[in-house]
């Protein structure tokens, strides 16, 4: 077994639910916090989960007692120097991460793997005050973990292959399906996914559409299980809304990425979806809104925009080889729970439809983030060519 022991820091929702998985595959598991309260709360949550499992009888009460057998508890950091793996869940903050690999740099084996599950920050801005580089990577899970399969394995310029190739191993002994990610903001899913959000964020400040209608668009004209703001909703606004700034910052301020002012708003006056009973639907008053589900040709045109718009960002991270053709198709159906891989999406609406969209909102609303893929753009005229 790659990895017999693994070392978690971080218990909460994350960092519990990767201690579950690990434990459920017979690695002996050591979950640190330095929150008691915390650690204690993410040991309620790992037997909640089993106990949810055995009632739908997809565990027994034996491996229920086998799975919590192989998690130990440390009391404290030094406890984890005999992992061969160690992976920090913690809070997202660049300092104590840093400040943390460098504490745990000091106790565990030259040949002990380390890993960060976050899902914002550079892998190799992470690693930069390490002593041995090659040995650190990004195994970015998608909540909850216990359920949702894909991992972003992200890699630096200084990850040794091997150590990428063993995580890959790793997660597909876990059931899951693993992804190889350049290190780059937002990784594949988050970044692509902004599309998402920000293009129905724009229909609803230019007024085309109401919240209702666009979610409806998405559902009914995509197959989308939840529209764009319901998912806000779901996520956090203010969640979505700082993964959109960190994405944006670091494609120097790229139009592509462009935070929505409205959601800004949202945030400043603690509108935050349904963690605190409104957002862009109201979870302590719902009511029926009267909207016009029957306007095919308004449905369409939303969906088109939005399709088009993350088709594009597709294209964009596959000219930059941020990954595979087949690992982009793979991370937006199951890291996001899309219906279709954009890639392919994109070939049946036709390189030149996204072409002709992306060109009129440009023109319409002078606007850099509606530039086309120059990828697209090659592939039309290859497509032409073999046409003619």
């Amino acid at each position: 077994m790659s990895f017999p022991v693994i070392g978690i820091i971080g218990s909460g929702t994350m960092g519990s639910g990767i201690a579950q998985v690990a434990a459920t595959f017979n690695h002996k598991v050591i979950l640190y916090d330095s929150n008691i309260e915390s650690l204690k709360k993410g040991i309620q949550l790992i037997e909640n989960s089993l106990n949810r499992f055995v009632e739908k009888n997809k565990l027994t009460d034996n491996e229920y007692k086998s799975i919590l057998n192989n998690i130990l508890i440390a009391d404290s950091i030094a406890d984890l120097k005999n992992s061969d793996l160690i992976l920090e869940a913690i809070i997202e903050d660049e300092d104590s991460k840093k400040k943390l690999y460098s504490k745990i740099e000091e106790i565990v084996s030259p040949n002990a793997v380390l890993a960060s599950n976050t899902s914002s920050f550079s892998i190799e801005k992470l690693s930069s005050n390490l002593k041995i580089k090659n040995r650190f990577l990004g195994m970015h899970f998608f909540n909850p973990p216990v359920l949702m399969e894909l991992v972003e394995i992200i890699f630096t310029s200084e990850t040794d292959k091997n150590i990428t190739d063993k995580v890959k191993e790793l997660i597909l002994s876990w059931k899951k399906i693993p992804v190889i990610v350049k290190d780059t903001s937002g990784f594949l899913v988050n970044r692509i996914a902004r599309s998402f959000y920000l293009e129905a964020l724009k229909i609803l400040e230019e007024k085309i559409a109401d919240i209702e209608t666009v979610d409806w668009a998405m559902k009914k004209f995509g197959n989308f299980k939840m529209g764009p703001f319901e998912l806000m909703d779901l996520i956090g606004i203010d969640v979505n809304f700082s993964v959109t700034e960190s994405v944006y910052k670091s494609f120097n301020n790229n139009a592509r990425f462009r935070p929505s002012g409205l959601q800004k708003k949202m945030v400043q006056n603690n509108l935050l979806g349904k963690k605190t009973g409104i957002g862009f639907y109201d979870y302590k008053n719902p009511e029926i809104k009267k909207t016009d589900f029957n306007n095919i040709d308004l449905g369409n045109k939303i969906f088109t925009r939005i399709i088009s718009m993350l088709v594009n960002e597709a294209y964009f991270a596959l000219q930059e080889k941020i990954a595979t053709y087949n690992d982009i198709e793979l991370a937006m159906q199951k890291g996001a729970n899309y219906p279709k891989g954009l890639l392919n999406w994109g070939k049946e609406i036709g390189y030149k439809n996204i072409i002709n969209i992306l060109n009129n909102l440009e023109t319409k609303n002078k606007d850099d983030r509606y530039k086309v893929c120059p990828l697209i753009l090659e592939l039309e005229k290859t497509e032409n060519k073999n046409d003619s």
